[in-house]
């Protein structure tokens, strides 16, 4: 299995709690508490996703699907 062969759903959490940070980090950000919950779930769901279990360099692929769903965060907005 290929480093890059993500699960879409794994994808999509990563870019949600992209999108969530981004919008917990901007200036004066409105009711905080829903966000930081929704950080929380989301860290949780990206942690114990079951493709984990099968990662051949879990640092490596964690490092490259935050890269990946950068990209896929900035392709969907253009």
């Amino acid at each position: 299995m290929d480093v890059t062969d993500f699960p879409d759903d794994l994808v999509q959490t990563q870019a949600a709690w992209n999108a969530t940070y981004d919008a917990l980090a901007a200036p004066r950000p409105r009711d905080t508490s829903a966000l930081r919950r929704r950080l929380l779930r989301l860290s949780v769901r990206l942690w114990w996703h079951p493709y984990w279990a099968t990662a051949p360099c879990m640092p490596a692929a964690r490092s490259e699907l935050r890269r990946l769903a950068r990209t896929h965060g900035v392709a969907r907005a253009a």
